[in-house]
């Protein structure tokens, strides 16, 4: 069964220590990943949800209200679920 993003992946996209880090969902797992390993086979076939800079330029812009963890994993889910991923 594929995993739902949580509010969890929200704050580990934002906290990571990476400079470039995304959100991603590979066989049906929401994870963060540095960028740079995207390429790789290790992450073949992996769709990406969204990258920290992405995600950090819609608080910047948004109601403060969505910058709880928890709304935003449920707008991202939302995203992933109208992606059919």
């Amino acid at each position: 069964m594929p995993s739902e993003i949580t509010a969890r992946h929200v704050r580990e996209l934002l906290d990571s220590p990476d400079p470039d880090p995304r959100l991603i969902l590979l066989e049906g797992r929401a994870r963060v990943v540095p960028a740079a390993q995207m390429g790789t086979d290790r992450y073949r076939g992996a769709v990406e949800v969204i990258s920290r800079d992405a995600l950090t330029a819609r608080l910047d812009d948004g109601d403060p209200a969505e910058r709880d963890p928890d709304t935003l994993a449920a707008r991202l889910q939302a995203v992933v679920d109208g992606m059919g991923a």
